[in-house]
């Protein structure tokens, strides 16, 4: 049950991220996200990434590689439109 729960809450925190991909995609426009949220939020899924590494903990990793790769994406996107 713990483990489902763990489940959950990394594929929900996760998937969160992916609207906000799409509308900066979409729209090319990243005004309104601030760099230093999406920094700082990047910098503890990082070390949550490295805490899921060092206990061996397989829906840590995962859940955080792919939350920090979509707030990459949001980062690179926002770098990318800002001169736009």
């Amino acid at each position: 049950m713990i483990s489902l729960l763990g489940f959950l809450a990394g594929t929900l925190t996760t998937i969160s991220f992916v609207p906000q991909v799409h509308k900066v995609w979409r729209t090319k426009r990243s005004d309104d996200l601030s760099s230093g949220m999406l920094v700082t939020f990047g910098l503890g899924v990082f070390l949550w990434l490295i805490y899921g590494m060092l206990i061996h903990s397989m829906p840590v990793i995962v859940a955080n590689a792919v939350t920090l790769a979509l707030i990459l994406m949001i980062l690179v996107l926002k770098l990318r439109y800002r001169a736009g």
